[in-house]
């Protein structure tokens, strides 16, 4: 998976990050690595969606939280890549 709005959502599931935390916790779970630009152009259409949110912040970095419009999204992609999954998986078996 390397949608990054969708790997950050995931992140984001997990507890509120700033934006490095945000780019180890990716590289661990999903092996995808972020740069700064796309990290910081996710999150920015993800605000604009109303699908993550800054909270306060205890130092200069800013912190982000997954909104429930964002939960919603991110239960909905994976729904739909579970179906993917499970789809390619079936018919690997049937070959």
């Amino acid at each position: 998976m390397s949608d990054p709005t969708l790997l950050v959502l995931a992140s984001l599931a997990g507890g509120d990050k700033h934006g490095y935390a945000m780019m180890e916790d990716i590289q661990a779970f999903a092996g995808a690595r972020l740069g700064p630009g796309t990290l910081y152009g996710a999150i920015t259409r993800l605000e604009e969606r109303g699908w993550i949110r800054a909270v306060a912040a205890d130092d200069r970095r800013q912190p982000y939280a997954i909104t429930a419009s964002g939960r919603r999204h991110l239960e909905e992609q994976l729904a739909t890549l579970d179906h993917v999954v499970k789809t390619a998986s079936r018919r690997l078996r049937a070959v």
